[in-house]
């Protein structure tokens, strides 16, 4: 049996194996193999269910990982179909051919294609990413088949012979390169199992050849067939002296004798083979699916709710995506988004297949009609990789609609939490956004919920086609106070998101205009002007005008004169809604090291009250020795009551608060 030669490497069949060596993880080979494995215990089921083998009674399936590190090697072993020498010949030496390939087309009409992991073979070289040499023992379920035994040093020359491996399956030993050995260590084998292979549908067994035995202390009635017992331990039966009721004393038994077992610890496997995406929603509680996503995500903070994936035509794809609380800023947010393939893990946040803006949530998807490996290129221009995208794209926005119809009381309490979420889709996905239409809500001055549609309808005698909002409610106090006087409604939206999102609002609904609340003066904050005193009005702003820009030193600056029903109010600071949206675009070319000036002033326009006691007396005594240091503070004053003052003018405004006050109090 005997035989050497040259691995079969041609032009059809080497852009596989190129895409292997430029994987950018080396630890990947730790998938492949344990994939492969997978893959020919999945083929030996198929085989038992189509009776064409029998499986013994006491055989369990398993793949079993044992590493070495003090001699540098991994060995990955599986009881699944093994391999003759001619399926050697065919699957490793000539690589051209692909192990599942075949076998599907040898049992098309039997097997489920979805069940077959990757493709035999090409997974197995990326050993020698990792490894100088690597040796295969195989023995095939076939009858009367012989083990055999390959070696090759440097994946290009190989050895092949018969072998001495007794049970079927296949062992694959890495003997690592220098650069490499790490992978040998126990610790760091793990977290690369655990990083790909946690949820495989084969138990996955880590063993270190070289560490001490463990061992656990069990109940006589725990003990099954395969514990090897290393010590049995006798408890004596406990006793206790009681007293009768004669007042004599008497030995009773309390506890009676038994038997308790040390044993080897039990292999504990890697892998959940049922992972809970492939359980049907209604099977699923409550703790399961937080259990499940505190173990995945390391979380231990509960998420908000979820939304299970279960879908088999026209494709495969099973999941569970998690709503955390999101309520920061969604540029800082950075969610999860798991790719399996049959439950190996491919990548994390493939934004090929999963939606943009779900990159936020944290979840699974599984898809067996996604190849495991394939460049990002591919999967762009792959429309089978869109019709995903909007399917997932499409439950979530049925999850969430179907919750604000019928769980309303719920979707109001996660609504700060995920509409940051909910807006940023909405930007980035048409289908999205016209899917949540109706199910956008906002939170109103009475800290009451309502539809775009229902501020409207309410609104549509007073303000017709307008949404007035305040983005912080304590710098901008004044201006509810004076809307809520005249039973007027304002939205609260404080997100940076917001401003993008009202103006894709606007260009969705023509007419309909958000402005901020302290964007103008309402119409129904003022008294009605009569037609003889509106060039009075007009002078007294003239003058005011005038005054205010000598007393400030800003002869730019720009007052308006409005007769506003609350005498109390002094003086205001508007800016227009266009200009402010300008302002935020021109933070954000300031952080582009843009200087923002370049766009123009401030906006700010002063608003001064005629009725006002104060503004009548810079009117009265325009040259008086008190109204520069009156104008200051009203200047002051309105611009605290639509933000805050500068350090400087802070200052300024506190020394000549106690100025005015200890002139008060002579």
């Amino acid at each position: 049996m005997a035989k050497s030669g040259s691995l079969s490497i041609n032009s059809e069949n080497i852009f596989p194996i190129i895409k292997k060596w430029l994987y950018s993880d080396h630890d990947i080979f730790y998938r492949e193999l344990i994939s492969n494995g997978c893959d020919a215990i999945t083929k030996l089921k198929k085989l038992e269910m189509m009776g064409e083998w029998e499986k013994p009674e006491d055989m369990e399936f398993k793949i079993q990982v044992t590493v070495n590190p003090e001699e540098k090697t991994i060995v990955v072993e599986d009881n699944g179909m093994g391999m003759t020498e001619d399926e050697v010949d065919e699957y490793i030496n000539q690589i051209a051919f692909s192990g599942a390939q075949d076998f599907l087309n040898k049992y098309k009409d039997k097997a489920n294609e979805d069940q077959i992991i990757g493709h035999f073979g090409l997974g197995f070289y990326s050993a020698f990413m990792v490894a100088d040499k690597v040796t295969i023992d195989s023995l095939s379920y076939r009858k009367d088949a012989k083990p055999v035994h390959w070696e090759s040093e440097g994946g290009t020359e190989f050895d092949m012979k018969d072998g001495d491996k007794e049970g079927i399956g296949t062992r694959i030993t890495l003997y690592l390169n220098e650069d490499s050995t790490e992978f040998a260590n126990e610790y760091r084998a793990r977290e690369v199992i655990e990083k790909y292979c946690s949820f495989m549908p084969v138990p996955i067994y880590l063993t270190n050849a070289k560490a001490e035995p463990e061992y656990e202390t069990i109940e006589k009635d725990e003990l099954n067939e395969k514990d090897t017992i290393v010590e049995t331990i006798v408890e004596e039966a406990k006793t206790e002296e009681k007293e009768k009721e004669d007042g004599t004393k008497e030995v009773v038994e309390v506890s009676p004798a038994r038997e308790k077992y040390k044993i080897l610890k039990r292999p504990v496997s890697l892998s959940d083979v049922n992972p809970l995406w492939n359980k049907h929603p209604n099977e699923c509680t409550e703790e399961e699916y937080k259990s499940f996503y505190r173990k995945v995500f390391m979380d231990f903070k509960e998420p908000l709710f979820w939304i299970h994936l279960n879908m088999d035509y026209p494709f495969n794809l099973k999941g569970i995506l998690y709503f955390p609380k999101i309520n920061m800023e969604y540029e800082s947010i950075e969610g999860t988004i798991k790719l399996y393939n049959n439950q190996v893990f491919i990548a994390d946040n493939i934004k090929e297949v999963i939606p943009e803006f779900l990159m936020l949530l944290k979840g699974v998807i599984d898809c067996p009609d996604l190849p495991l490996n394939v460049s990002r290129s591919a999967l762009q221009n792959d429309g089978f990789v869109k019709k995903i995208s909007d399917y997932i794209t499409k439950k979530v926005a049925d999850k969430l609609s179907g919750m604000c119809k019928t769980d309303r009381e719920n979707y109001e309490k996660y609504w700060d939490d995920i509409s940051p979420f909910i807006k940023y889709g909405c930007l980035r996905d048409e289908k999205f956004a016209e899917k949540m239409e109706d199910f956008i809500i906002f939170k109103n001055l009475d800290g009451k919920y309502v539809t775009l549609k229902d501020y409207l309808e309410a609104a549509k005698e007073k303000h017709e086609n307008k949404i007035f909002y305040v983005t912080d409610e304590k710098e901008q106090s004044q201006y509810i106070n004076m809307f809520r006087e005249e039973k007027l409604d304002a939205v609260i939206l404080t997100h940076n998101i917001d401003n993008p999102f009202i103006t894709h609002e606007e260009q969705k609904h023509e007419g309909v205009k958000f402005l901020r609340i302290d964007a103008d003066v309402n119409e129904m904050f003022k008294e009605e002007v009569k037609e003889e005193d509106k060039e009075t009005l007009e002078q007294e702003a003239k003058t005011l005008t005038e005054i205010f820009r000598r007393a400030l030193g800003n002869d730019k600056l720009e007052v308006k004169v409005e007769k506003l029903k609350n005498e109390s109010v002094s003086s205001m600071i508007t800016v227009a809604e266009e200009t402010r949206r300008m302002q935020e675009m021109m933070k954000m070319y300031n952080m582009y090291g843009i200087d923002p000036s370049m766009f123009g002033g401030t906006g700010e326009v002063l608003v001064l009250n005629a009725n006002n006691s104060l503004v009548k007396y810079v009117l009265e005594h325009g040259e008086g020795e008190e109204t520069p240091v009156i104008c200051e503070q009203l200047y002051d004053l309105a611009l605290l009551s639509h933000g805050s003052l500068s350090p400087e003018r802070m200052t300024k405004f506190i020394a000549r608060s106690n100025e005015i006050m200890a002139k008060l109090a002579k």
